[in-house]
């Protein structure tokens, strides 16, 4: 706590009078039974049913794909909405309705840190161990958990809400008026868009369901505790489409799910990861070695010459759709998967099999990245902000449409004489909270997610207005964003 000559009653006052909010915008089907987005922030309520008296909240985790997900201070797990009325993410979101509460894991865990995918999610302990649930293809083995107050019926009444909606998306029009309403590109057309892509998996998920016999091969599967090497600790967490990303206390990453682009980092296009790899991000040393095998590991190479890369550990994680980032301890950023848009940021379209340095940020110490479905952000400890990839609905901020396959950096006016702090991205939109606490949004906003009033795209980063209250952190989901504030009661 900042200020000197106050005593611990006076710092436990003080305490008390700051309120901690959460404020959401955008669409969750679920919890919208009008089916109209908040086009403007809305405070979201602690649930008075989590059995902690006095608990508020203590983080913002985004969301995936029609829920939204936040942690309180008791380390309960709140999660509300779902992907539709027909429940196909009831069992990832734990709660189809408007009302948030706890998601059911073992009493016993305290939640510190949480992230979802498209439909799967991740949680960390305050003990470093690891939980995840959803999407089976996304979960590693492990020890399964229940909650024991649904009984059975949970995972029956699941997979049968899963049955009917794989039934309703075998029609190739029935979801013609959830399209996203722009021009499909070329690019899209080769499977970059977001909507025909999870039919696509959908409709080959259902086959797999069908021709087995096997129970195992359900669409989702229950929270388990994901099993590490003995004496790892995780101390936080990212998950992609299909893919999900761990780090370590020590600065270790770990990785499982869909490798198909490379966005595991193994050097290959393995589809299925079932339990947690390292991630090699790092050599030891790639100085006097030969070209192959600095090229093997993803280093660098200069005028003939292995280039190691800058750091010793990775201090932050990012997943996109089908790509990956990490920051080194020395500022360098490292990006592998697909890179059909240039998401990547190394001046192709070629998707990296390996962790390799952006090298035109190089000289420049990266602090912060997210990743959305097409597109990337990351800011420096300068506070200035780099965008590349997809820019389709203006997510990159660079008030333009035309994607970029390097950083570039963000020199809108609304930024004049701004320090970028954090920053998050949802499928096709981003955020980011200021030095001096202002919250910016910019990209798609079909759903409102932008939180500006009102549903028309932006290209160029716009400040989100939220009177009486200091913004903390800012977490988007993939059609809706959270904000974490502070605020005097």
């Amino acid at each position: 706590m900042n200020g000197e000559g106050i005593g611990d009653e006076g710092a436990v006052k003080m305490e008390e009078e700051i309120e901690k909010l959460v404020y959401m915008w955008g669409y969750l089907p679920g919890a919208l039974p009008q089916r109209s987005p908040l086009v403007s922030p809305m405070v979201v309520r602690v649930p008075e049913t989590i059995g902690a008296v006095g608990d508020s909240w203590k983080d913002v985790c985004g969301g995936g794909c029609g829920f939204a997900m936040a942690i309180s201070e008791s380390g309960k797990l709140i999660t509300w909405g779902s992907t539709d009325d027909l429940g196909q993410s009831y069992l990832t979101s734990g709660k189809h309705g408007e009302i948030p509460e706890p998601f059911p894991l073992p009493a016993e865990v305290s939640i510190v840190k949480a992230a979802a995918g498209w439909a799967h999610c991740v949680a960390v302990t305050g003990s470093g161990e690891v939980y995840t649930w959803g999407w089976k293809e996304c979960v590693p083995s492990g020890k399964v958990f229940g909650d024991p107050s649904l009984g059975g019926s949970f995972e029956k009444d699941v997979f049968e809400r899963q049955s009917s909606f794989l039934t309703e998306q075998v029609s190739p029009t029935s979801q013609a008026s959830r399209s996203t309403g722009g021009t499909v590109s070329s690019a899209d057309a080769r499977g970059g868009g977001e909507e025909s892509t999870k039919r696509r998996r959908i409709s080959s998920a259902k086959q797999s369901a069908e021709s087995s016999s096997s129970g195992d091969e359900s669409l989702s599967a229950l929270p388990c505790l994901v099993t590490l090497n003995p004496g790892v600790r995780i101390a936080s967490v990212a998950a992609g489409g299909r893919h999900t990303l761990a780090l370590s206390d020590l600065g270790q990453v770990w990785g499982w799910g869909y490798g198909g682009e490379g966005q595991l980092g193994l050097g290959s296009r393995i589809r299925m990861v079932s339990s947690p790899h390292p991630v090699p991000c790092i050599e030891p040393s790639s100085y006097g070695k030969d070209r192959a095998a600095a090229l093997s590991r993803g280093s660098m190479i200069s005028e003939g010459q292995g280039f190691r890369v800058p750091g010793s550990y990775v201090k932050g994680i990012a997943c996109g759709g089908r790509h990956s980032a990490v920051i080194t301890d020395a500022g360098a950023l490292l990006t592998f998967g697909w890179g059909l848009y240039g998401q990547c940021g190394q001046g192709s379209t070629d998707d990296e099999l390996n962790p390799t340095c952006v090298s035109s940020l190089l000289g420049i110490r990266i602090e912060g990245v997210a990743a959305g479905l097409w597109h990337t952000i990351c800011i420096s400890a300068d506070g200035d902000v780099y965008a590349f990839g997809g820019n389709q609905f203006g997510q990159l901020g660079t008030g333009a449409d035309q994607a970029e396959t390097l950083p570039r950096l963000l020199d809108a006016s609304s930024l004049e004489n701004m320090q970028a702090k954090s920053v998050s991205c949802g499928a096709r939109h981003s955020a980011l909270i200021t030095e001096d606490k202002k919250v910016f949004c910019w990209g798609w906003n079909k759903y409102g997610q932008l939180g500006l009033g009102d549903v028309i795209d932006r290209n160029i980063p716009s400040q989100v207005t939220i009177d009486g209250c200091v913004p903390k952190n800012v977490a988007c989901g993939w059609w809706h964003t959270l904000l974490l504030a502070e605020s005097p009661t």
